[in-house]
């Protein structure tokens, strides 16, 4: 049995801000695919993006928990898992390549962790880790609805869980935020 490790009681104003900066940072992802500018302007509109929301995520205070197993091991399963589902995966979602998206894919993983593994997985853990977990995955798997489509939504959901779980196993939102950078370079460089 795991005790939960305790911080500072959320007082209305952070409550509000959480859900705030977990509403905007979800529409700023949703409209990603809207938006029609010049291509430096959309790296540079994205980029802008991913650093508000990851460093709005981070600003909003939570109850911190506990590991629940050394948080490397967690990275190294996160890791081989995301390598094994590339191995047997058909083809990729096609991306636009440039300099940028190398480094634009991995601030991307970063910011979509802080907001949701960080930010609304600290929400949910109240109501349980299950709904934690499983309810960051399905907002994770509906938010790039509208840049890949339904098809790759189980994609995205089960991507989402691994990201879940390894932030319950760990106890940290990086180890999932560094899977994640670890895929998405992993799609830009294949």
């Amino acid at each position: 049995m795991s005790a939960r490790v305790e911080g500072p009681r959320l007082g209305t104003g952070e409550h509000g801000a959480a859900t705030i900066v977990a509403l905007v940072g979800v529409a700023v992802l949703v409209l990603r695919p809207f938006v029609d500018a010049a291509p430096s302007t959309r790296t540079a509109l994205f980029a802008a993006s991913y650093l508000t929301i990851g460093l709005a995520s981070l600003a909003v205070p939570l109850e911190r928990d506990r590991a629940r197993m050394a948080p490397g091991l967690a990275l190294l399963l996160g890791f081989g898992a995301v390598v094994a589902a590339a191995s047997v995966s058909g083809s990729q979602v096609p991306l636009p390549w440039s300099a940028a998206a190398l480094p634009l894919s991995v601030l991307a993983a970063v910011a979509e962790e802080a907001l949701f593994r960080r930010l609304a997985y600290g929400r949910l853990e109240r109501f349980g880790a299950t709904v934690a977990i499983v309810g960051s995955a399905l907002l994770f798997g509906l938010v790039h609805v509208p840049a890949y489509g339904l098809a790759a939504l189980p994609v995205d959901v089960g991507a989402g869980l691994l990201f879940g779980w390894q932030r319950w196993a760990s106890g940290t939102w990086t180890v999932p935020a560094a899977t994640h950078a670890f895929a998405n370079a992993m799609v830009v460089l294949r």
